[in-house]
């Protein structure tokens, strides 16, 4: 069977068409099934309805994300409340601790992403894993940094990163790797992407997972979730009888 291959997280400015399009044509060329640009907000549907027509046109499959950088706990509670089921993924930036557990602990929550480069300030820990096990959010792994960083950062990143994967992989918490690109000179085939798992301590399975497996079985819930016909999970109207 062949492995839907993902990258969630191309970081482009969506106004810029010809980027734009140059990028979704490279993605379906390396081979990837699906591809994400992340919003913060509402997206306007000829927007959105534009994107996933230049993907389809490409034979990729667009995911509608949106990234969120809350400051409080409260904002986001107000976020998910407002805008889960708008989006496909919801991936929540975490800047803080509090932010962090909450984000871990809610089930609306999709993805982890912790951005900042200074060990101190990365909240991933045992504690923030078990919370994450208890609900669907799994960790992504951005790998520009890595790309584009030299010396003796790049190592004190690798360090974090493998600490951080190997407690996700302790507490069953699903990892994502992405891109984080906006570039076509950084853009990887999925499994060169895969390949840089390898740094921060997945194996071969699992570093394949991250960049497949993991991340297409989060759209796919979703999608279903989303759908009219979703009742609760494992149940689905299949057809509706007319009354008698």
């Amino acid at each position: 069977m062949t492995r839907p291959f993902v990258d969630l997280h191309l970081r482009i400015n969506t106004k810029d068409q010809p980027v734009t399009q140059r990028l979704i044509i490279k993605a379906a060329q390396m081979g990837y099934h699906f591809i994400s640009f992340p919003f913060t907000n509402v997206v306007h549907e000829t927007e959105f309805v534009a994107l996933k027509a230049a993907c389809t046109q490409a034979g990729i499959d667009f995911v509608l994300r949106a990234d969120f950088k809350p400051r409080t706990q409260e904002d986001l509670t107000l976020f998910l409340r407002k805008f889960r089921r708008s989006f496909e993924v919801i991936c929540i930036v975490c800047d803080s601790k509090e932010v962090a557990r909450q984000a871990a602990k809610d089930r609306r929550v999709d993805l982890l992403n912790f951005p900042n480069l200074d060990y101190h300030k990365r909240f991933f820990d045992r504690a923030e894993a078990e919370l994450a096990s208890c609900s669907l959010a799994a960790l992504e792994v951005d790998i520009k940094p890595l790309l584009v960083m030299e010396g003796p950062a790049r190592v004190r990143l690798l360090s974090c990163l493998r600490r951080e994967v190997a407690i996700a992989l302790e507490f069953h918490v699903p990892v994502v790797v992405s891109s984080g690109v906006g570039e076509e000179v950084l853009m990887r085939l999925p499994r060169d992407l895969a390949s840089l798992g390898y740094l921060f301590g997945l194996n071969a399975s699992e570093a394949l997972d991250a960049v497949s497996t993991n991340p297409a079985v989060i759209v796919l819930r979703n999608r279903e979730k989303l759908s009219s016909r979703f009742i609760a999970p494992g149940i689905s109207i299949v057809k509706e009888g007319k009354p008698k």
